[in-house]
């Protein structure tokens, strides 16, 4: 059976990919986190951890879902969001290529500036803000200089089994009856569901590059959280607030990209391969999940 190594494996992506390739025939999971019982223990940030694991395993793939993905704390944790978002992505890339392994890395929408009024394509060019973009990039390049077969894909407001936006809101629609969600940041939320299947259409073809990988269509967070609540059957209302006053009330925040809608274009030009609405993979979620 093919090997594959996941790391982050108790992270939302992580469990969906585990899901999916359960009672699988052909492939078999070697799970890693950092510092998590039950599961093998792998610091990526360190490149002798990385390098041993891979020369034990002889995987056929890994696939990097670990990542520090605490926006506002990336700001003021810089050397962990390096290590871990930078660094680990060439340690798991030099790992790869040392053994032949295919490495599948998992990047964000925040490497975008977030200017624009059109989705962003995998062909424009990148100018993040936040320290989380920044650190993101940084990997993302540094797999693209020390990984031989790779798959690099940008996602975007992921939600699944997990800490995510959709059971924070739904948490708070228990003891409130008005929440304020800002309103002008567009973007696609995306299931942990659609993209697992997306990682698991690329990983066995040679397809390799950078892809964007979202649920298709746009909305703002506020009209995310009234789908939320429509489809959960919740009567908390849904008040709009623009970036700058959310900023006012919470002064710590990290700057958001205003408009970080990616449009799938490579897998539209070299796959068959198309994700879901994102209204129908929230219904989806909350029907199967919640």
């Amino acid at each position: 059976m093919k090997k594959i190594i996941i790391t982050g494996c108790n992270g939302q992506l992580g469990r969906e990919i585990n899901k999916l390739y359960e009672g699988s025939g052909e492939y078999e999971l070697v799970n890693t986190d950092f510092k998590v019982d039950g599961v093998r223990d792998l610091d990526i940030t360190n490149l002798e951890a990385c390098l041993s694991l891979f020369r034990e395993v002889k995987p056929y793939a890994v696939i990097n879902c670990a990542a520090h993905t605490a926006v506002d704390a990336c700001e003021v944790q810089k050397d962990a969001a390096f290590k871990i978002n930078a660094i680990g992505p060439r340690n798991l890339s030099i790992a790869s290529t040392e053994t032949g392994a295919k490495m599948m890395h998992i990047s964000t929408d925040y490497v975008f500036a977030g200017d624009g009024t059109v989705p962003y394509t995998e062909f424009d060019p990148v100018g993040p803000k936040a320290m989380y973009g920044i650190t993101k990039l940084a990997g993302e390049n540094f797999v693209r200089e020390f990984a031989k077969d790779y798959f690099i894909i940008r996602t975007a407001w992921l939600y699944g089994d997990g800490k995510n936006f959709v059971k924070t809101m739904l948490r708070l629609s228990e003891n409130h009856d008005k929440i304020t969600v800002v309103d002008d940041q567009l973007g696609s939320p995306t299931s942990t569901a659609e993209l697992a299947k997306a990682v698991a259409y690329l990983l066995p073809t040679e397809n390799y590059g950078l892809f964007h990988g979202t649920c298709e269509g746009q909305c703002s967070w506020a009209d995310f959280t009234k789908k939320i609540f429509e489809l959960a059957g919740k009567k908390t209302e849904v008040i709009p607030v623009t970036s700058e006053q959310y900023k006012e009330m919470n002064p710590q925040s990290a700057d958001r990209p205003k408009f970080s809608v990616l449009e799938n274009y490579m897998f539209k030009l070299t796959t068959d391969h198309m994700y879901a609405d994102w209204e129908k993979a929230i219904s989806e979620y909350i029907v199967n999940y919640l």
